[in-house]
């Protein structure tokens, strides 16, 4: 009798064990996948987070309503950061270590996500597609890192050029918060500067919270800009590109990144921002409500939401598209492992934002360049670089 017993209390233990190791992976159960993210709700660039949250639960609703995937619910766990780095490690702390986070989606900010890599990176925490266009998504080992679009420094590049060759610019100037998002949107457009055997003719930097930008532009106008290439914060990119022109400085150029290209921008009262230029990742999805499927996710989302669909939901959509189709490819034994297979495979035309997306093995998922420039209210593209077809 003690042998049986002993027999039966073996297989139940080597049950439980072998369930336990199916399930090991973090975030994951029998009927649940928790996926978190750490953005901006609250500060300086919520503009591209809050309707992007929105968009991304609005899919994974979609998702759990039809069963889930592989039987499991997707769980969204939001925490919002407000653009301070030290709340934004508190945060990824709380995600990934106390929520126990799967994968992370949208957390947003260059330097907010640098300070996250290492917590993310101990726990085999996937960061995809996050609000941050910055080169450094992908340094160092990027297997567990997934980047979105194009970045940073290339829009920069192309942007310029572009200017420089229909404007005839000579002069290029910056202004630009100093932080690693900045950094870089400087760096691109000095490097192509330099490239181009034009002029890098002055430069100024700006705290996140600067507001009063009449010096600056009476100091880069005295220094002959012809270019102001911009890395500030939605409300700065408004501000400092409004006060040239109130100080009648109506001969420059300002540019900004996909950091700019928002419809918050485009959408100034009085026409304060017509004539402002944006090298962005994606296309902008209000001049192409032609195309049904972007009309109908635009209708679905205003009445998902109770607010029009706006640039930050369009980023969040694709974010949450790429996740679902990486998670369902992925099975039913999903693993931190699996999930990179599944990641690496996927491979779509995304619609919404009018970009083929392929994240392969550099884990790049989109490299359009889009240039678009303010007019009528809306960003309208001017024109567009695809480096895929250039090699």
């Amino acid at each position: 009798m003690k042998h049986i017993i002993g027999k039966s209390l073996l297989a139940a233990g080597l049950a439980a064990g072998m369930a336990g190791a199916a399930h090991a992976t973090q975030g994951v159960t029998d009927d649940e996948i928790v996926i978190g993210s750490n953005g901006d709700l609250s500060g300086v660039f919520a503009a591209f987070n809050v309707g992007a949250i929105k968009a991304a639960q609005m899919v994974f609703d979609e998702v759990n309503e039809a069963g889930g995937i592989h039987g499991r619910k997707i769980r969204f766990v939001v925490e919002d950061h407000g653009y301070q780095v030290p709340k934004a490690v508190q945060n990824f702390n709380k995600l990934i270590n106390s929520d126990k986070a799967f994968a992370m989606l949208l957390n947003l900010g260059t330097p907010h996500n640098i300070a996250g890599f290492p917590l993310m990176e101990a726990k085999e925490v996937a960061n995809v597609s996050p609000l941050t266009s910055a080169r450094q998504m992908l340094e160092g080992d990027i297997t567990y890192k997934y980047a979105g679009f194009s970045s940073y420094y290339d829009q920069l590049r192309s942007g310029v050029k572009f200017l420089a060759e229909d404007k005839g610019a000579q002069n290029v100037c910056a202004m630009y918060i100093p932080s690693d998002f900045g950094l870089e949107i400087q760096m691109g457009a000095k490097d192509e500067t330099e490239a181009l055997g034009l002029t890098w003719a002055d430069e100024s930097t700006h705290k996140p919270d600067e507001q009063d930008f009449v010096g600056t532009i009476q100091k880069l106008k005295a220094s002959g800009c012809d270019i102001i290439a911009t890395a500030l914060t939605v409300r700065q990119t408004i501000v400092a590109f409004g006060t040239a022109k109130k100080l009648g400085w109506t001969d420059v150029t300002f540019i900004g990144s996909s950091a700019a290209f928002n419809t918050a921008v485009a959408k100034v009262p009085g026409g304060v921002t017509e004539g402002f230029y944006a090298s962005a990742g994606w296309v902008d999805f209000e001049a192409r409500m032609d195309v049904p499927e972007v009309k109908e996710w635009a209708e679905a989302f205003e009445a998902y939401a109770g607010t029009p669909a706006d640039t930050a939901a369009q980023l969040g959509y694709g974010a949450a598209k790429t996740m679902v189709m990486a998670l369902e490819a992925a099975g039913k034994d999903l693993t931190s492992e699996s999930f990179r297979t599944a990641m690496e495979g996927v491979q779509f035309q995304d619609v919404v934002n009018d970009v083929p997306v392929d994240v392969g093995a550099d884990h790049q998922g989109g490299e359009l360049i889009v240039i678009s420039k303010i007019d009528g209210g809306q960003w309208v593209e001017v024109a567009r670089v695809d480096p895929t077809q250039s090699q």
